[in-house]
């Protein structure tokens, strides 16, 4: 991901806010869901930053990084939430495009799944860390047992994010899971999409892409990939003093082809880098 420049994403807002409205009803999102993707946009975001030691005012449990994968835990006590973000990357076209594109069984620490094939880069990245995130939020839940987890991250981070779900899902099968990625490309097959809501939950599982972001559509259908659900598409940018939450609508499954699935694919582009509000990357005072 490559944060474009500012006239870029004043292009991006006029295009975006043109763009025909569906209709709402009765996929419209509530205000209080809208204000959760500006907090998790905002932990999304706050990932990119090289040191973090208080992720939006909260207590940083542990940062990590290990090769290029990156990303902290945090605990926020007001929301009774320990929360998981992933960095995405400056180099995402190369990790769809690499050698690494070919899918591969999900075997990841405690998974083991021949049928469930996902990214080859995509898992590499996530299994650096597996061990480390599995730990401390074990730890955590045994510290506060009714804290919710929340695992989120924006672009490759995104799709890190879909691995470490299930993954932390299926050790700890009594956690409150919910996922929350931004401009996330696709990551696995079919078998591995099913697999992902049967374990998760749809309604605790939120995809969320900006207008024309030409990301989540990048890796193609004809790869043997598939999206999970549920993906809530901002279809255009709320004009001023307008509800923002009714830019928003809740789709059909993980490829409906009323959402951004009808928006050809462009790439990295200035929509990828703008998701509810911030400018992704370029905030350091979410770490203070």
């Amino acid at each position: 991901m490559r944060v474009s420049s500012l006239a870029g994403l004043s292009f991006a807002f006029v295009l975006s806010t043109s763009h025909a409205s569906p209709i709402l009803s009765p996929r419209s999102v509530p205000s209080s869901l809208y204000e959760e993707f500006v907090l998790y946009t905002k932990y999304s975001s706050a990932a990119y930053q090289l040191v973090c030691p208080r992720p939006l005012g909260k207590t940083l449990i542990q940062s990590f990084e290990v090769g290029r994968t990156q990303g902290f835990i945090a605990r926020d006590a007001d929301r009774e939430e320990i929360v998981v973000s992933f960095r995405g990357t400056f180099s995402l076209k190369d990790a769809v495009t690499d050698a690494k594109v070919f899918l591969k069984p999900f075997v990841s620490p405690g998974i083991e799944l021949n049928n469930v094939n996902v990214h080859h880069g995509f898992l590499d990245a996530y299994n650096n860390v597996a061990y480390d995130v599995l730990g401390t939020v074990r730890a955590e839940l045994q510290k506060f047992p009714t804290y919710r987890v929340v695992v989120t991250g924006h672009s490759l981070g995104g799709a890190i994010a879909s691995l470490a779900a299930p993954s932390l899902k299926n050790a700890l099968p009594n956690a409150d899971i919910r996922l929350f990625t931004f401009g996330q490309p696709r990551v696995g097959n079919d078998k591995y999409a099913r697999y992902v809501e049967d374990l998760i939950g749809v309604e605790n599982i939120f995809r969320a892409v900006h207008t024309f972001d030409g990301v989540p559509t990048m890796v193609p259908l004809v790869w043997g990939y598939e999206h999970f659900a549920t993906e809530y598409w901002q279809f255009r940018d709320p004009p001023p003093f307008t509800s923002p939450h009714a830019t928003v609508i809740r789709c059909d499954g993980g490829e409906d082809p009323s959402c951004s699935d009808s928006i050809p694919s462009t790439g990295i582009n200035a929509f990828h880098t703008f998701y509810f509000g911030q400018v992704m990357a370029a905030n350091p005072f979410l770490c203070a």
